[in-house]
């Protein structure tokens, strides 16, 4: 008979778990949720207070029969789900349907699977925390309601089985507005005004571009203009009339949050969302490395915190400082957003000692890239400031001011090992002679050339999930799963990396914000998810709250039914 039960979600992270305690510890996995909401019918109990009518998963029967029996035979149960909200919803469940008490210390959270943190976390139970519990229940009824709700209203109008998802309808109403700003978007043309000059002395050449008349800033916007400049400045010298030198410094990106992760794998490992989360996952739960058996390489993968541990940083400091220099180090702390789920750390190695190379042929090629981003990300993260030489110029041909920049490197520090991307392109600044006041250069030739402006670029996933995260809209826990959804449904596709809307996505999205005008509607949406965290935190009452958005949101469904 087992002394010790412990219940996690998935056989890996209870493998990863089963070594680091001691014989008489049993460790099982619930597979995910046991309870949910029926499928087959809206399962909320609106007359009576909104109650919740949770009955077991189907095709669980047989795992919560052996469950229970294990319980019965333990000392001690343990409820050792991911350290969140639905981590939280889940361990409740489990509680609900071993019999365990509300108030029993049975509760065990570690951010990160490795031995001090799964012993640490199993000296200090707790009772079950209802605040994030109902915070869960607040999302997953709410997102009921709004579903079960509004689907029918599609059926009617565009045709069966659609379903019309409440953060789901947001993330596809910005795809479709996006759209539509490309689509009306009206170019307009400018010109820009090269100069290719020689600095005899150094017999360096380098650009340099018009960018005022008479130190005013000057635009250009047709051919006629051009011709007229290119006109007064055909036989002026171009005499330099500023130098300035500077020093710019860039700084290392902060530890991967789960949507900076999100945002980094897309561009630079060309991952979905979905398959960043379904890796970073195996990584968490465990992989199987020699000498160290099963191993959980990163800390938990939903947060949107950028803290890390003290422990973490002196490890860093070491590896930095062994691999790189002692100057290459700095001990940075990164400030986390005012609403951020701040128990979690951000994600990086649990092992900073186990470096990504070391361990490559132990990985798929999918994680190994993965690790390595979080491995570098994090590390760079402790490190020092890069540092570049700048040069401003500025040189004037008659009346006209020409400016050139250049920069060069001067220290790289963290540059040496990771450097964060962008989804806009980067001018790339190269060099440019030193020059002196009043010197004359040589003019090589003089270019043209025209330009139209853009319209905004359309979303990826990558920038999307940027959006939603500055909007406030989801959490860590659901970019991933909202914009898989919509692609599933076909609201949505993807040519290249680019989200566009379906016809079927822009019928549905019209329907709905012609509607339903408060519900698809992005601050309501944040608002929402602030009254969820407020929740969280005990400061809101969960059945109150969904009572206070049914009242409005079941007027305008009587308001549809009629029209």
């Amino acid at each position: 008979m087992a002394d010790k039960l412990i219940i996690v979600e998935s056989p890996a992270k209870a493998n990863t778990i089963k070594k680091f305690l001691g014989g008489k510890t049993k460790v099982v996995a619930s597979m995910g949720h046991i309870r949910d909401l029926p499928k087959s019918k809206l399962g909320v109990n609106i007359e009576n207070n909104f109650e919740p009518e949770y009955i077991n998963i189907r095709g669980k029967g047989d795992l919560i029969k052996s469950l229970k029996k294990d319980a019965k035979s333990a000392k001690k149960v343990y409820l050792a789900t991911d350290p969140d909200r639905e981590g939280e919803a889940i361990a409740w469940h489990l509680a609900h349907i071993l019999d365990i008490p509300e108030d029993s210390k049975s509760r065990v959270t570690f951010n990160e699977i490795t031995k001090t943190a799964v012993q640490k976390a199993i000296k200090e139970p707790r009772q079950i925390d209802i605040n994030l519990v109902n915070a869960q229940q607040a999302r997953r009824v709410l997102d009921r309601i709004v579903g079960y709700k509004i689907s029918p209203v599609l059926w009617k109008k565009v045709r069966k089985g659609l379903s019309a998802g409440r953060v789901q309808s947001v993330a596809v109403k910005l795809i479709v507005d996006r759209e539509k700003e490309i689509e009306d978007f009206i170019p307009e043309e400018y010109w820009n005004i090269i100069a290719k000059l020689l600095d005899e002395k150094s017999k360096k050449e380098f650009e340099a571009k018009l960018v005022g008349k008479n130190n005013k800033k000057l635009e250009i916007h047709s051919k006629e203009e051009v011709d007229e400049i290119l006109a007064n400045i055909k036989d002026a010298k171009f005499i330099v009339k500023d130098v300035k030198k500077g020093e710019r410094k860039r700084n290392p990106a902060p530890p991967f949050t789960t949507s900076t992760m999100q945002q980094e794998a897309s561009r630079k490992l060309n991952f979905s969302l979905k398959k960043t989360m379904s890796v970073a996952q195996t990584l968490y739960e465990g992989v199987k490395i020699p000498e160290k058996g099963t191993v959980g390489l990163i800390t938990y993968m939903r947060t949107d915190s950028t803290r890390i541990s003290e422990e973490a940083r002196k490890v860093a400091k070491e590896v930095v400082e062994a691999t790189y220099g002692s100057e290459y180090y700095e001990n940075r702390y990164y400030k986390t957003k005012a609403d951020a789920q701040d128990a979690h750390e951000a994600i990086r190695p649990t092992y900073i000692d186990i470096k990504p190379e070391q361990i490559k042929d132990s990985l798929t090629n999918d994680q190994y890239k993965l690790y390595r981003l979080i491995y570098n990300r994090f590390l760079a993260s402790q490190m020092k400031s890069a540092i570049f030489d700048t040069l401003a110029v500025t040189i004037d041909a008659n009346e006209y001011n020409f400016k050139a920049n250049g920069q060069s490197i001067k220290f790289k520090g963290f540059m040496t090992l990771y450097v964060e991307g962008t989804d806009e392109k980067e001018d790339e600044i190269g060099q440019i002679p030193l020059l002196e006041v009043a010197q004359e250069v040589k003019k090589e030739k003089i270019e043209s050339k025209q330009s139209f402006t853009e319209p905004p670029p359309r979303y990826t996933e990558a920038s999307l999930v940027k959006a939603l995260e500055e909007k406030d809209i989801g959490r860590p826990s659901t970019y991933s799963p909202t914009i898989t959804t919509i692609l599933a449904r076909h609201y949505i596709e993807k040519e290249a990396k680019q989200l566009v809307p379906t016809e079927l996505g822009k019928v549905v999205n019209k329907l709905l914000t012609e509607n339903f005008p408060d519900i698809i509607n992005v601050e309501f949406t944040a608002e929402i998810e602030n009254e969820f965290d407020e929740i969280a935190d005990g400061k809101e009452n969960w059945k109150q709250m969904i009572s206070e958005f049914y009242g409005p949101f079941e007027k305008e469904l009587e308001k549809v039914e009629k029209e």
